[in-house]
């Protein structure tokens, strides 16, 4: 009994940690406990997904891609690359192309609202604020086009800030109103070939629109393929695509179609105009007649499947046709 009630008990007060001669209370004050660190970092990380959400990264890679085609055309014969004036352009176009896709989406929070393709988007699943998605847009455009005007030229500046304000103040308004907004949309998305071009070169000539011309050709049956495949969600929004206005889907299929045939000739013009050679004449060729088979089904058998077969047919088409002119040395 006296051995039980005489053992020592640790006093609270005189006890330290010998690793860094603090009390045990005053220790776990001091430090956060690894579970709220842990906490922390996951809302850190949760809350720089949903920034990078806005920007859609899955599109801004594929203009950034269409941008550094532009400026590799753009040093011509005299070459004179600079990585310094690459960087920029990229990350200028970057910023830009990221701060539209933001404000674009706070634009379109409502109709996204509405659609089972974007319910989950940052803004209309609530997590990032309407205000907070339009100041993360603004900040990103301004910065970016501030980036090419002092880092590169005032010319790729303009270039990009006129692909933004035709986006949202055009295209994305004559959603809700006509389906000749997939047309009026082409002509800004066909922009970052000029801005990589105007980069290198300072100004365009037939080169720069030559590359233009192919990525607007391209957006056409990319694009329709997309609606054709959520032409519900589209409707149910009240997004006038044009298979939601025409559902049984013929003008759609055929529009599809010409758009791929004049794809054809248009896709041989770098070649034309010395800007590669006989590699890229051919493979160009074999890739225009291959997607234009592969969209012609879409005229005879109308249904998703087919509309999804050349939505991957595009998503395939346009890289390797820039991989076809990096193969083979511009001649100019």
């Amino acid at each position: 009994m006296n051995n039980r009630w005489n053992a020592r008990v640790p006093d609270p007060v005189s006890s330290v940690c010998e690793t860094c001669g603090l009390q045990p209370a005053a220790s776990a004050m001091l430090s956060p406990s690894p579970r709220l660190e842990q906490r922390r970092f996951r809302d850190y990380r949760s809350a720089v997904q949903n920034y990078l959400d806005l920007t859609k990264p899955r599109i801004t890679w594929l203009i950034l891609m269409s941008t550094a085609i532009g400026y590799y055309f753009g040093l011509g014969r005299t070459g004179g690359f600079s990585f310094r004036t690459l960087f920029h352009t990229v990350l200028g176009t970057g910023l830009v192309a990221s701060g539209t896709a933001a404000l674009n989406q706070w634009y379109e929070r409502e109709a996204d609202l509405k659609m089972r393709r974007t319910e989950k988007r940052p803004i209309p699943s609530g997590r990032v604020t309407p205000p907070r998605a339009l100041w993360f847009g603004i900040a990103l455009a301004v910065a970016g086009a501030a980036e090419l005007a002092l880092g590169v030229n005032w010319l790729s500046s303009a270039l990009c800030a006129l692909t933004l304000l035709m986006y949202l103040f055009l295209y994305t308004p004559l959603k809700q109103k006509t389906w000749w907004s997939t047309t009026v949309g082409a002509i800004p998305g066909a922009m970052p070939p000029l801005i990589g071009f105007a980069a290198a070169r300072g100004h365009l000539t037939a080169e720069a629109w030559s590359l233009y011309a192919i990525l607007f050709l391209w957006q056409f049956p990319h694009f329709y393929a997309i609606a054709w495949m959520y032409r519900d969600d589209y409707s149910r929004a009240g997004i006038r695509m044009l298979p939601v206005v025409e559902p049984d889907g013929e003008s759609t299929a055929r529009q599809m179609l010409y758009f791929c045939l004049a794809l054809i000739p248009i896709s041989l013009l770098p070649n034309w105009l010395g800007m590669t050679g006989a590699i890229y004449l051919a493979g160009a060729l074999v890739m225009g007649v291959a997607f234009l088979v592969i969209t012609a089904r879409v005229l005879s058998r109308r249904s998703i499947l087919e509309a999804r077969r050349v939505l991957l047919a595009s998503v395939v088409y346009l890289p390797m046709l820039y991989g076809l002119m990096l193969l083979d040395p511009p001649r100019f």
